[in-house]
């Protein structure tokens, strides 16, 4: 297999390239799309900026409006900067010709992003199995942690994209949240949309333009922590939108524990992004990561089409959390 960084140019001092592959659920995306979808700090406007001053591809120049293709390889160079410190361990779950499911410990952001290049779940999986070994066919946030399913083959990955947009994907999650609801089951149907006034990449329940959304939650444990009560609920999300569990608990009065977005102050965030939130603040957050772990996915295997069902156990800073 060709080794791309033996015959790319070398890279400049001070600078980083962060690589992009197309996965095949992308196919037909405008270039500019396809990276707001990949980098989603970053607005239209800026993503296009960048695409203009160059992206770097052996094949040829590419435009904002260039449609993308599964397996076009390009790179974004930027000024280096100093990259967070993100866990190196992969667990794998399970593996065959057709797929790889992983657990994903949290704090592991799955793509390249503005701030993150090499410590990626992408990264490892380049550096420990080759180039396009396998794929990512969704994706978690960077403190979420579990379960992630990659397809290995074209064909897989094309198969997934399709699961994962007509809903064939049975997913379960766990979750920590503050408070103890009353009921042992519940359901949040609240209409999500995209961005807030406050932080681009948040959403917003708004029942005018939202699209629909609907999660179910079930409470398996109460407990206190310190003196303060708390639950483990399971959580499954009938939509696929992004953050639904998160800003569905905090609309049922029952925010996760140490979600900085959907949490206690909508201010956290801010801070925690410009490495400003103070020690009260993540006193009162708890744990340094949303309490969200992605604990079981069923669906219809893409090469044998039989239902199977992949699970990760509560991670161990949730587990300590709850015994307290």
């Amino acid at each position: 297999m060709r080794d791309d960084s033996e015959s790319a140019p070398a890279v400049p001092d001070g600078y980083v390239d962060i690589p992009f592959v197309v996965e095949p659920n992308y196919a037909g995306w405008r270039l500019d799309r396809y990276l707001c979808e990949k980098i989603r700090r970053m607005d239209l406007e800026r993503v296009r900026g960048i695409i203009l001053r160059g992206v770097l591809c052996d094949e040829y120049r590419l435009k904002p409006s260039t449609p993308v293709y599964p397996g076009l390889t390009f790179r974004i160079r930027r000024p280096a900067s100093q990259e967070p410190v993100t866990p190196t361990e992969l667990p794998v779950v399970f593996s065959d010709d057709w797929l790889l499911v992983l657990d994903k410990p949290a704090g592991l952001p799955i793509h390249p992003t503005a701030r993150y290049h090499k410590g990626t779940l992408v990264t490892l999986l380049r550096e420990r199995f080759g180039e396009r070994f396998a794929e990512p066919a969704h994706r978690l946030d960077r403190e979420t942690s579990g379960l992630v399913v990659c397809g290995r083959t074209t064909e897989s990955c094309r198969v997934l994209g399709g699961l994962f947009l007509s809903r064939d994907v049975h997913k379960e999650y766990l979750a920590l949240c503050e408070g103890q609801p009353s009921e042992d089951t519940f359901v949040v149907d609240a209409p999500i949309a995209e961005g807030t006034d406050l932080i681009r990449i948040a959403v917003r329940i708004d029942p005018v333009v939202g699209k629909p959304s609907r999660t179910r939650f079930q409470v398996l444990q109460r407990f206190m922590h310190g003196d303060a009560p708390f639950a483990l609920l399971r959580c499954f999300p009938e939509t696929g939108r992004q953050h639904q569990i998160r800003v569905h608990l905090r609309e049922a009065g029952f925010p996760l524990v140490g979600d900085k977005m959907y949490g206690p102050d909508p201010g956290y965030f801010d801070r925690f992004s410009k490495h400003s939130l103070e020690p009260e603040a993540w006193a009162r957050l708890r744990l340094p990561r949303h309490a969200l772990h992605a604990e079981r996915i069923t669906f219809p295997h893409p090469g044998t089409g039989e239902t199977v069902t992949f699970a990760s156990p509560l991670p161990d800073d949730l587990k300590d959390f709850i015994s307290g």
